[in-house]
Order: structure tokens, then C-alpha cells, then sequence
């Protein structure tokens, strides 16, 4: 080979690396984040001074290595996500192998399994059990599942695309009995499902009960939450969880999420 030849030669390699490097670069590690209102409020932009922990979550992450999508939605439970093809399918169509679904829900699953407003109730607990229902909205017939079995369903769908899944039990409401704050069994079912489907396991619960009682009462109810509302959380409160979510995956790297997190 000549020499002319020889460099056209290595011009294109170089070329070919150099496009490789910058696709490889472009493949960045990402985390969608799916749950209700206590996620993401709204459209995502405190318009109503409402806010979800899911849209602070990626300010404690490396924004160069890793995308964060909250594809939360208010007013979803676990069944009515899950059964809504233009939310969960949509993900499902766009996850790759190595992805992160990080989800959380159970706020809304308390609510009816039949009503003509919003029909999303689920039945209590993490059994298979089911109840046939005439869905009003839908108008037609549904099967309705457990709190669990559709968090169960989720991971199934998540880990058959090669990603991974990580349920985050429920935050709790600022309500108060004798001083503590009152824990709801939803918890205990997400941990449930995540064990008996080998998912990964935040206890979002606990964290944000330990950060509670630490500051007291008066001082949840005045900077995390509105005097009307028990269940959503101002600025200061998604704040607040985000964070116990980001130092959770930094104390534990076996999550595989440490090196990610900002220091």
C-alpha cells in the first residue's frame, strides 16, 4: 500500500472511532419515573405550589451520565396506569436494556374500584385475587387486580425488556397520632411485590417519617405541606424527598445508582 493510500486509510479510521466515541457518549443511562401526584403535580411546574418529588430528583444526579424522565401522572393509581396504553405502553415501547423504571403509587389506590368519575381503586393487599367489575368509564367489563399484583405486573414488563425496576413505597400524609406519623400498609404491600418479583426496594416510607419526626409537627405542616391539603407536598417537601431518595441510592451501592449521585 502507498502511502496516499495508508493515510486515506487512517483518516477513515479515525473517522469511524471518532463517531463511535461520540455515539457511545450519546448513550447515557436512563431513569423514568412513573407514579401520581405526589410524583409529579400537576404539569410539573408548581404552577399550583404543588410539587412531586419525581421533578427534583435529577437536580442530585450527573445530568451528563444519566436522563431522567418523570412520566408521573396526577390522579393514576397503580391500576389505572398500568391499564392506560398511552402511559405505560408508551414507556414499555421506548425502554432499553439497562434502564432504570423507578416507580411509585398507592395514594390513589384506596379510591373506589367502581365510581363514575374515575374508577381506580385497587383491591387492598398484594394477593392475586380479582373482581370482575363494569367499568363506567371504560363501558365495559374489567378485570380489577391487588395494589401489588399491578406492581408485580409492572416489574415483570420492565425486567422482560432487560431493564430494571426499583418501587418506592408510598410518602406518607402529614397526619399525626400521639405524636408520630401514621403509616399506611400500603408500604408493607410494595415491599412485598418488590421481594416476591425481585425488584429493587426504596423505603420511601420510612426515610420520610424518620425525617419528619425529627423536625416535628409544626415544622412538616409549615414548610412541607399546605394547611388544606395533607397529601401533596409544597416545594420544600418534594425537595426534601428527592433528596432521602438520592442519599438512599448513594448509601447503598449495590443499587448500582451510587456513582451517579452528586456529593
Amino acid at each position: 500500500m502507498n502511502k496516499s493510500k495508508t493515510i486515506a486509510v487512517l483518516v477513515a479510521l479515525c473517522g469511524v472511532l471518532t463517531l463511535s466515541s461520540f455515539l457511545i457518549k450519546q448513550e447515557k443511562q436512563r431513569i423514568y419515573i412513573i407514579g401520581d401526584s405526589t410524583v409529579r403535580n400537576g404539569q410539573g411546574n408548581g404552577s399550583n405550589g404543588q410539587w412531586g418529588w419525581g421533578s427534583f430528583l435529577a437536580d442530585y444526579i450527573d445530568n451528563e451520565a444519566v436522563e431522567v424522565y418523570n412520566k408521573a401522572l396526577g390522579g393514576t393509581s397503580s391500576r389505572t396506569y398500568f391499564t392506560n396504553r398511552s402511559l405505560w405502553q408508551t414507556i414499555l415501547d421506548s425502554l432499553r436494556p439497562g434502564d432504570i423504571v423507578l416507580m411509585q403509587f398507592g395514594h390513589n389506590d384506596s379510591s373506589p374500584v367502581v365510581d363514575s368519575t374515575r374508577a381506580r381503586g385497587t383491591i387492598p393487599g398484594n394477593s392475586n385475587d380479582y373482581q370482575e367489575v363494569n367499568n363506567p368509564l371504560l363501558k365495559q367489563k374489567e378485570m380489577v387486580y391487588s395494589y401489588g399484583f399491578y406492581l408485580r405486573q409492572f416489574v415483570k414488563n420492565i425486567q422482560n425488556r432487560g431493564a430494571r425496576a426499583i418501587i418506592c413505597s408510598p410518602i406518607p400524609r402529614n397526619k399525626w397520632e400521639a405524636g408520630e406519623v401514621v403509616r399506611s400498609e400500603y408500604a408493607k404491600w410494595a415491599e412485598e411485590a418488590a421481594t416476591q418479583s425481585s425488584a429493587e426496594f426504596i423505603p420511601l416510607q420510612d426515610l420520610v417519617i424518620a425525617a419528619y419526626q425529627q423536625q416535628g409537627k409544626d415544622y412538616v405542616s409549615k414548610h412541607y405541606f399546605d394547611a388544606k391539603d395533607a397529601t401533596h407536598t409544597l416545594k420544600e417537601g418534594a425537595v426534601l424527598n428527592a433528596k432521602l431518595i438520592a442519599e438512599y441510592f448513594s448509601n447503598k451501592p449495590e443499587l448500582g445508582l451510587a456513582q451517579w449521585i452528586k456529593k
